[in-house]
């Protein structure tokens, strides 16, 4: 693995470009990395994220698939056994569904049954979540499906900064390695370093300490999270914001000491509640010593048990939003729950 580059000038991009700008760096430093997807050539990807690469790399090395998702993934996990090192973009994660074979039997678990002889270097992109009024089956957060399936490593960005040098470090990875990147961020601004960097999975990153209270919150809910943290300060709760970045592998260490700082913890994340995120969470502090630690109850603030709706302020309603996450976050300080 390569490693990581001192911190060097930054700019301001958005999360798009900062994506477009890793993709670029890897395909100049690498010539075995390679880009797929469904109309990412002169189109520019669905969300425009790919815009000028195929002017750049040519279609050689970014590459317009038919429209069949369970064969581009496919040729995707070929290449990657023969030594290429593909970004495979979904148009939207719902579509991985149809790719299920390819991911979950063939790419998750192809170097176990070869005895490590063999790696599997492909990404996985896949733009996720709700709030652009696409409904049912364009607005889903499956991560947590991905995160089920030992051989996969499962990564959401929240930031221009992470989208950037975690897209670098899984394509530094053996194995393979989806990145969900919420539709909302794509134009959120952020200092990106330039150059070449890594940002590790695995890792979270504390984005706001406090004392009273650790919310745990991943993709676009780190930054309602932050917003709601920043609403209750000013009522003199200490709230200490956890950005977890990395959905498998998971920072257990991060997590426990917070909770064992704090007392109390709420989960947020946009996919549905039930058997998500929050519940694997919730489970790791319950098993560890942290537990002992509690002084409360334990928190899920997650989706609804519902498809997405299309009716915007339905759409809202499905997935938690800042005043939701206050009110769950003052239950909690002041113990009402």
């Amino acid at each position: 693995m390569n490693a990581v580059a001192p911190a060097t000038e930054t700019r301001v991009l958005s999360y798009a470009e900062a994506i477009r700008e890793a993709m670029a760096i890897a395909l100049e430093r690498d010539p075995t990395v390679v880009l797929m997807g469904e109309d990412i050539g002169v189109y520019g990807g669905a969300f425009q994220v790919t815009l000028d690469l195929v002017d750049r790399f040519g279609t050689d090395r970014v590459i317009d698939t038919p429209i069949s998702e369970l064969g581009g993934a496919g040729v995707a996990v070929g290449a990657a056994l023969t030594g290429l090192k593909p970004i495979f973009e979904f148009q939207f994660s719902d579509f991985a569904a149809l790719a299920m074979e390819q991911i979950v039997n063939q790419a998750a678990k192809l170097r176990y049954m070869l005895g490590g002889e063999a790696a599997v270097p492909v990404v996985f992109r896949m733009p996720a979540g709700s709030g652009t009024g696409a409904a049912a089956q364009h607005s889903q957060s499956l991560e947590a499906w991905f995160g089920h399936v030992p051989g996969l490593k499962v990564i959401q960005p929240s930031t221009p900064e992470d989208a950037k040098g975690m897209l670098l470090a899984a394509l530094d990875d053996p194995d393979p390695v989806l990145i969900f990147e919420h539709k909302l961020l794509y134009k959120m601004k952020g200092d990106v370093p330039e150059g070449h960097y890594i940002t590790p999975i695995g890792k979270a990153a504390i984005r706001r300490p406090g004392s009273q209270l650790t919310i745990v919150a991943s993709s676009i809910m780190v930054h309602r999270a932050l917003e709601a943290a920043e609403t209750l300060a000013a009522e003199g709760a200490e709230i200490e914001v956890i950005d977890l970045r990395s959905i498998r592998p998971v920072d257990h260490e991060t997590i426990i000491a917070s909770v064992r700082k704090t007392g109390r913890l709420l989960v947020v994340y946009e996919g549905v509640k039930s058997y998500g995120v929050g519940a694997e969470i919730s489970a790791m502090i319950a098993e560890s010593d942290a537990f002992d630690f509690l002084d409360a109850p334990i928190l899920r603030l997650g989706g609804a048990e519902s498809p997405i709706p299309y009716n915007p302020e339905l759409e809202k309603a499905a997935v938690p939003q800042v005043d939701t996450i206050i009110a769950a976050a003052r239950r909690l300080v002041r113990r009402e729950v």
